[in-house]
């Protein structure tokens, strides 16, 4: 069995894999080191022998939850890393060490997927949209707010926008115009995410093409993907570029 995490800065994502068809076993999230472990213990993930990650966190973060896996499984943990170039995609910023490891591998994926120019977009705590064109040039990317950014920076700085996350849930049962606060917000960050993926899928159409292939990911994909109605929604975008990034043998 592989385990495969996708460490964010919020949230570690994760998932069990069989090594010979890499079909999905177990997997989940957690917010933190130990309650990571605490899921991998109640899911009895006793059978790894091998382990890869893709973190964004600090190289201390990183490390830690690095040595606590060693430990409990006794295996050697692979830790994705920066790279101008992967199974033919050439990163396209300035210094190929800055694009964050999320991005670089789901872009990868997203062209090896495509065989053509795509666009990738994560809908996350931040959105992040990367264009690749049909050569395998990476042309860069754009990086906005997402969701839950948006809602609590509203809240954070507007004192009388106060209502909990039933309210939000409740919200977004369709677009109309809020007849309530929490409508009002949660309905115009939705809109605001619609507008900006439709700027990106129009911005990739005149760059790479009408037929571009279009991703999403992320936690939010579910919200935008109707903006055009042959993007595909692959929440594992990021594990299958490292599975690129890092083969087991």
């Amino acid at each position: 069995m592989i385990l495969e995490l996708d460490c964010g800065n919020s949230l570690i994502k994760w998932r069990v894999v069989r090594k010979h068809d890499l079909v999905t076993v177990a997997g989940g999230v957690a917010d933190s080191d130990q309650a990571l472990l605490e899921q991998l213990q109640a899911n009895k993930v006793v059978e790894v022998r091998y382990c890869r990650m893709v973190s964004v966190r600090s190289e201390q973060e990183t490390e830690a939850l690095r040595a606590s896996l060693e430990a409990a499984f006794a295996v050697t943990v692979q830790i994705a890393a920066p790279a101008a170039e992967l199974a033919g995609v050439s990163n396209g910023y300035r210094e190929y060490q800055r694009l964050g490891m999320d991005r670089w591998l789901a872009l990868v994926a997203g062209h090896c997927l495509a065989g053509r120019g795509c666009l990738v977009i994560d809908l996350g705590t931040a959105v992040t949209s990367d264009l690749v064109d049909a050569s395998g040039k990476h042309m860069g990317g754009y990086i906005a707010p997402g969701m839950s950014l948006m809602r609590s920076q509203l809240r954070t700085h507007t004192r009388r926008i106060r209502y909990d996350d039933d309210a939000a849930l409740e919200a977004l049962q369709n677009l109309l115009p809020g007849q309530e606060t929490s409508e009002a917000v949660e309905r115009g960050c939705v809109l605001m995410l619609r507008g900006f993926v439709r700027e990106q899928i129009e911005l990739a159409a005149r760059l790479l093409g009408e037929d571009c292939a279009v991703y999403l990911t992320g936690g939010d994909a579910e919200l935008v993907k109707d903006e055009l109605q042959r993007a595909v929604v692959l929440p594992d975008l990021v594990f299958l570029g490292l599975a690129l990034a890092c083969p087991i043998e």
